[in-house]
């Protein structure tokens, strides 16, 4: 018949250990069959792969009978990238030019800002993820968005093209 095993978890030299018992006396012979799920959390940092070291303990035989089994660790993680523009659309007046040479913003065209939000939707976490943002800043050799500046929120890095503030508006 099916039984549930009593389990119970401790720490054995800086290792965790769960105990399970079979049963006590078995008899002579007796063959007996054990599934164990496990739930193992903060596996982010492991690596590919996780180990257990499985052991039959009998308090009435010196073998102690051993197995290794290592298990594959896939993190999953959906990532969600969201992006506006403030003001969502501009044109610019047929009148205007743009003036070189100028330091002032308004001279090099109407104010455009663009905000890209990178949002984790589980269920695990991430680490080391590279966002490359590519923004069309000129029209063959004609310049389309004259880009000021970049910046981030929430203790990332960032790299920016040359490209950024030439004429350091």
């Amino acid at each position: 018949g099916q039984e549930k095993l009593s389990c119970n978890p401790k720490k054995e030299n800086g290792t965790h250990v769960v105990l399970c018992e079979l049963g006590n006396p078995m008899k002579a012979g007796a063959r007996i069959t054990v599934d164990m799920e496990l739930s193992v959390s903060g596996l982010e940092d492991m690596g590919d792969a996780i180990t257990f070291h499985l052991q039959l303990r009998s308090k009435n035989s010196p073998s102690n009978a051993s197995v290794t089994v290592t298990v594959p660790v896939e993190a999953e993680a959906e990532m969600q990238l969201r992006g506006n523009s403030v003001p969502a659309i501009t044109v610019l007046p047929t009148s205007w030019h743009w003036v070189e040479g100028s330091q002032r913003p308004e001279d090099h065209g109407i104010k455009v800002e663009h905000v890209y939000e990178l949002h984790n939707e589980g269920p695990g976490t991430v680490s080391g993820v590279t966002l490359s943002l590519a923004v069309p800043h000129l029209l063959g050799d004609r310049v389309l968005l004259y880009l000021l500046e970049l910046g981030t929120e929430g203790g990332m890095n960032c790299s920016h093209h040359p490209a950024l503030n030439p004429a350091q508006v």
